[in-house]
């Protein structure tokens, strides 16, 4: 392979993670990254998603260890709290990061 070669396909290897980059679990992920913690009712009004979208969203982020999930009562009321975990902050800063890039190089 020639240098020409190495650095196209250097260019077009672009390391996006897609379990962050789908739309529903990128808002969530945003919300998350400014706020120490938010509720889930909180969550489903800021991000417009239904109960059951964002509770998978959610459930897939948890699996990847990129958010805690605290389930709590509060007035004999089902309360969740959720937050990113540092896992979880790294990978929406790497993202962060690797989308700036992509997009610094098509200005």
């Amino acid at each position: 392979m020639g240098d020409n070669e190495q650095r196209d396909e250097d260019r077009t290897s672009y390391k996006v993670n897609r379990l962050i980059h789908e739309p529903g679990r990128l808002i969530i992920m945003a919300h998350l990254s400014v706020v120490e913690s938010a509720d889930f009712l909180f969550l489903k009004r800021q991000t417009g998603l239904t109960w059951g979208n964002l509770s998978a969203h959610l459930s897939k982020l948890e699996e990847a260890g990129y958010i805690n999930v605290e389930k709590e009562f509060v007035e004999k009321k089902p309360h969740t709290v959720l937050h990113l975990t540092e896992k979880g902050r790294f990978a929406f800063n790497t993202y962060r990061q690797s989308m700036k890039q992509i997009f610094e190089e098509f200005s």
